[in-house]
């Protein structure tokens, strides 16, 4: 691996505070290639940072930091705008030191060359005044790379992962902490590694995010066997959880044990449950005692990386009544029948591997049978639920996979909802809670949506005429969305044909968000009775909203289901490398 520039140093002088807009469009730039010659089975992870100079007279706290990658029709950004920072911790997937800005982190499995470009600027926040001018600040250029050996994800966690921040209960190791590098991507949705069983060396993951928002029992069971919930979790038809993750017999444990024994314990005093309620099944919930260790282990009551600013189950009933559920940073305890978040949880089998990644967020870890590449000319519609799609114009092209259910066919959501300049665009649903193409929301989406958020590219590829089920969901099963019961072998007669819809109560990535601090409400493809129809709120949680308040707006996530013949043409679906499309003649 190479590593070509003419300079490697980029300096600032005498510049003057400018906004990320200019920024991001400045002509003097640095540029380098990152170049690598590989053959067999080689996997080089590489690392672009940053490091001031030792000379300079101005503060880096100051100092606006972007790099973008050169491509054939211009350059894609790899790294947003970012004041100067330094990281506390070495990385020993890529060989890069303390004490320097990491800028982005890639890996590369065959040879190939990458040309960067980086910009500098003086944050637009900074107040030139008085500070005698004459300033400099310059940074050097690095880039590290190392070969990979894969490991098992237990070894690689518990040897990369500082031991102050882990706790050993004799039973199982827990990483704790703010924020540590435990990220895992895998099957489309991103995922954080909670522990690593001592003796069995599996490891326990719980998603990073809601991926939905339902009852936990509908008939207010404190009971996870059984539950609304549970059968979500292990769902095996195109639109539960289990059937939308990737060969899971071959990544998961498919006999783990969910211990949903009741606890009213105050978080300092959790123990570990004691067997009395426990479930076997494949997915799970996290309960009350995994979330304590997590967050009060090994100091007492710290922050932790399971805070999300979402409302989200535990496994772990509070009473005959109630059942735990995380609020934020507090617990609290809720009749089953509420609808909130749901953070699946999985245990990954001891021989799994990390084929890439160094388990920050911007480069999760990845796992061998999951890091595909060199993906282009690959049918859309063989892809898995979450991952990441250019779609559609400017500031609302992020999209994701949402599932199959329609053979052949790939339907997809828009990664959060719709924004005009920035600010989340609102919408009245209409006079029913009946969604059509002509009602006030689905006139939207089928019209203006189409012609100023999708645009001419990507029209062609949506499919025209797609099904859209109308179910009331009132207290009842999230199956009579789209059934008539809950069976889900009959499908409902409250439909309607439109090209562009939403996304239905209990569907996947419902309640999901990847921005947890800019968020809004949106609406719901769903109904609950006459006058409301449903809602996901921004914290995860689903519930209704009134259709005949003149003053309800909120805002619009669409989803669509692409065409057959759509293909990939790069990317390898994440969130920092979403897939870019094409319609195949």
């Amino acid at each position: 691996m190479t590593y070509e520039e003419t300079d490697n140093v980029i300096s600032l002088d005498k510049a003057l505070p400018t906004t990320d807009k200019t920024g991001k469009k400045l002509e003097d730039y640095f540029e380098f290639t990152v170049t690598s010659s590989i053959s067999g089975d080689t996997n080089i992870n590489y690392e672009i940072s940053a490091k001031a100079e030792p000379n300079n007279t101005f503060d880096g706290d100051n100092v606006k930091l972007y790099l973008t990658r050169v491509t054939d029709s211009g350059e894609e950004e790899v790294m947003a705008p970012e004041i100067y920072n330094e990281e506390s911790n070495a990385n020993n997937f890529t060989g890069r030191p303390t004490g320097e800005m990491s800028l982005y982190t890639s890996s590369m499995n065959a040879s190939e060359s990458n040309t960067y470009r980086l910009r500098m600027w003086v944050d637009e926040n900074y107040n030139p005044q008085d500070d005698g001018g004459n300033k400099t600040f310059s940074v050097k250029v690095n880039v590290y790379g190392k070969d990979r050996v894969a490991e098992e994800v237990s070894t690689v966690l518990l040897n990369n992962i500082p031991e102050s921040i882990q706790y050993d209960d004799g039973v199982d190791t827990f990483i704790t902490g703010e924020d540590p590098n435990n990220y895992i991507w895998y099957s489309g949705k991103l995922w954080r590694a909670v522990s690593v069983a001592n003796e069995a060396k599996t490891t326990k993951l719980v998603t990073q995010w809601n991926e939905n928002a339902i009852s936990y029992n509908l008939n207010n069971s404190v009971d996870f066997a059984g539950s609304e919930i549970e059968t979500w979790l292990n769902d095996t038809s195109a639109d539960g959880f289990l059937e939308n993750l990737r060969d899971y017999e071959n990544f998961i444990v498919t006999d783990a044990a969910w211990d949903a024994t009741i606890d009213n314990m105050p978080i300092g005093a959790a123990e570990r449950p004691d067997g009395t309620s426990t479930v076997i099944d494949l997915v799970g919930l996290l309960n009350f005692y995994e979330f304590a260790m997590v967050k009060i282990k090994p100091s007492v009551v710290q922050k932790s990386y399971l805070i999300n600013s979402q409302e989200w189950w535990l496994l772990t009933p509070f009473s005959t009544s109630e059942v735990r559920q995380v609020s934020d940073n507090v617990l609290f305890h809720y009749l089953p029948i509420t609808n909130l978040g749901v953070r699946p949880s999985i245990n990954l089998k001891s021989n799994i591997k990390i084929a890439d990644g160094d388990g920050t967020l911007n480069n999760p870890y990845r796992l061998e049978g999951d890091s595909d590449t060199n993906l282009s000319g690959t049918l859309l519609n063989t892809r898995y639920s979450g991952e990441y799609i250019r779609f559609g114009t400017d500031e609302n092209n992020l999209y994701r996979i949402v599932s199959h259910e329609s053979e052949g066919l790939t339907k997809i959501t828009s990664a959060e909802p719709l924004k005009d300049s920035g600010t989340f665009r609102t919408i009245k649903f209409g006079d029913t809670v009946n969604f059509s193409s002509i009602n006030t929301v689905g006139s939207f989406l089928n019209g203006e949506y189409l012609t100023n958020y999708v645009g001419d590219n990507y029209n062609d590829m949506i499919e025209d005429n797609t099904t859209w089920y109308l179910g009331k969901v009132q207290g009842v099963s999230y199956k009579l969305a789209k059934y008539t019961d809950e069976t889900g072998n009959t499908l409902t007669s409250s439909t309607t044909t439109a090209k562009v819809g939403l996304l239905r109560h209990g569907e996947l990535l419902m309640g999901q968000y990847d921005l947890s601090d800019n968020s809004t409400s949106y609406y719901l493809l769903t109904p609950s009775n006459s006058s409301n129809i449903g809602l996901c709120f921004d914290n995860g949680v689903k519930g209704v909203a009134d259709i005949t308040s003149s003053n309800t707006m909120y805002g619009i996530k669409p989803a669509l289901n692409l065409k057959s013949n759509v293909v990939i043409t790069s990317g390898t679906g994440t969130l920092n490398d979403p897939f870019t499309i094409e319609l195949r003649s």
